[in-house]
């Protein structure tokens, strides 16, 4: 297999985190390029690792080993795959939820404003709904909420008005096509900043990542042993902050329920007290490790 297709980011501490037993079942959901999986199949023996990835392109990577399953679906739907598989709980569960090397650097999945191309950005090719869909149906205060939640675009309005402007004359269909009409908006100094926040609001729209993120989380404790790990390594502060504040309060929005002794009432408990990040050496190897964090938990 191709080892530049991902580079896993913060691969010992991961493993580490799900704290392996080598009989155990465990789940990667973002099996990608299989680096975080290739070393959890090292780790086990006598156990099963079931991995997941919508991704045709992430198929291709599957291994040839009886201790492993693949599912070609997004691991929203992690529950029913497993029960399918008579599985009803497992022994640990990593999500890495970062868009794998593979899909920014190819040029027609629409990722990157690196390139030209469809403005696409699906991380499921069989789905209808594609950026430019977005960019060109959807309502004005709509795509302010879009850019300015998923974004934290400063300029979100302005932006917003030149592509509603812009689409009256045609659709905008192409990565080339965006770019020029928001080129007033983008800030010369921060320009690659400013269009990352763009791109990153357009692409979890497109993909429904913060819900499927939700439902995952959800899921995840109820298909965890006791004792069970749960690690996630997150790339953006929304994530983080539903992470953190599902395994601080097994909520989203961190408000403490208590039950009648004045215990927090959640499923899960940290494991590392401070989120942990790379480390400069990895970061020099992998500069998109840069936002990574990691967050480990452990049913309680």
């Amino acid at each position: 297999m191709d080892q530049v297709y991902h580079i896993p980011v913060l691969l010992r501490e991961s493993i580490e985190g799900l704290n392996i037993q080598k009989d155990g079942d465990y789940v990667d959901v973002t099996f990608g390029g299989g680096g975080h999986s290739r070393e959890i199949l090292k780790n086990i023996d006598g156990g099963r690792l079931f991995a997941f990835d919508q991704d045709e392109d992430a198929a291709a990577n599957a291994f040839d080993d009886e201790r492993f399953i693949f599912i070609r679906h997004n691991f929203k739907y992690i529950r029913n795959f497993l029960r399918h598989k008579a599985v009803d709980q497992v022994d640990g569960i990593l999500a890495d939820l970062g868009v794998s090397s593979h899909d920014f650097d190819v040029a027609e999945r629409g990722f990157s404003f690196r390139f030209s191309g469809d403005l696409d950005m699906r991380m499921n090719r069989d789905s209808s709904r594609t950026a430019a869909d977005i960019v060109n149906t959807m309502d004005e205060s709509s795509l302010i909420r879009i850019f300015k939640d998923y974004g934290e675009v400063e300029n979100a309005r302005r932006l917003v008005k030149q592509i509603v402007a812009a689409r009256q004359s045609a659709p905008i269909r192409t990565i080339d096509e965006f770019k020029a009409v928001i080129a007033p908006c983008v800030p010369k100094r921060t320009e690659t900043k400013y269009l990352a926040k763009v791109f990153q609001a357009l692409r979890i729209e497109t993909n429904g990542e913060l819900d499927v993120l939700k439902d995952f989380l959800e899921q995840s404790v109820e298909l965890l042993k006791p004792g069970g790990r749960l690690v996630v390594i997150t790339y953006h502060s929304l994530e983080d902050r539903l992470v953190k504040n599902f395994i601080k309060t097994g909520n989203f929005e961190g408000k403490q329920e208590k039950d009648f002794f004045g215990n927090v009432s959640s499923s899960l408990q940290a494991v590392n007290r401070k989120v942990i990040i790379p480390d400069d050496d990895e970061i020099e190897r992998n500069p998109r490790a840069r936002s990574a964090k990691l967050r480990i938990a452990e049913k309680v």
